[in-house]
C-alpha cells in the first residue's frame, strides 16, 4: 500500500527573483502582474533561481509588451538541440486596458516601465512590472538619510525599554 507524502513544514519562497536597484534608481508608483512567454529550459532554469532581472526593462512596441536585458543562464543539463539564448526578447501577457496605461505613461517624460521582480503564482512564472520616474542624485540621498534615521529611531527605542 502506498503511503501518503507528508508536506514540508517550511514553505519555500515563490519569489525567483527581485530587482533591488530599481528601487533605488526609479520612485516606483504603479505595479502590474504580467504574465510571460517562457521556453520549456528557461522554466527550468527558473526553478532552480538562475534568474537575474538588473537592468531590465519593459519596451512597449505594437500593442504589445517585452521584456528586455532579462538574463536567464540556461542549466548545463539543457537539451543540446535547443540554442539557449539567456538574453531572449521575453513577451508579457497583459490586459488591452493595462497596455493602454503604461503606453500612455511611459509618453509622459521621465516616465519608464521596470521589471521589478519574478515569482511563481501556482504553477505559472509571473512578473511584477512597476511604472517608475527616475530619481535624481538628491532623491537618492534623501532616501538613504530617511532610512538611516528610521533604523537609528528603531535602536533608540529598543535600547529605552
Amino acid at each position: 500500500m502506498a503511503t501518503k507524502l507528508k508536506p514540508s513544514k517550511g514553505k519555500t519562497s515563490s519569489t525567483i527573483a527581485l530587482n533591488k536597484r530599481a528601487s533605488h534608481d526609479y520612485l516606483l508608483e504603479e505595479r502590474f502582474e504580467a504574465g510571460l512567454v517562457l521556453e520549456g529550459w528557461e522554466v527550468k532554469s527558473a526553478r532552480s533561481g538562475k534568474v537575474q532581472l538588473v537592468d531590465s526593462y519593459v519596451l512597449l512596441r505594437n500593442g504589445e509588451a517585452w521584456l528586455l536585458g532579462a538574463n536567464i543562464a540556461p542549466l548545463t543539463s539543457a537539451a543540446t538541440h535547443v540554442a539557449a539564448d539567456p538574453q531572449r526578447t521575453r513577451k508579457l501577457l497583459l490586459h488591452a486596458k493595462e497596455l493602454a496605461k503604461l503606453f500612455s505613461a511611459t509618453q509622459q517624460k521621465g516616465y519608464t516601465c521596470i521589471a521589478t521582480a519574478m515569482y511563481w503564482k501556482k504553477n505559472r512564472v509571473k512578473c511584477e512590472i512597476a511604472l517608475g520616474k527616475g530619481k535624481k542624485q538628491y532623491d537618492k540621498r534623501a532616501t538613504q538619510r530617511d532610512r538611516d534615521w528610521d533604523r537609528q529611531k528603531q535602536r533608540l527605542l529598543k535600547h529605552n525599554r
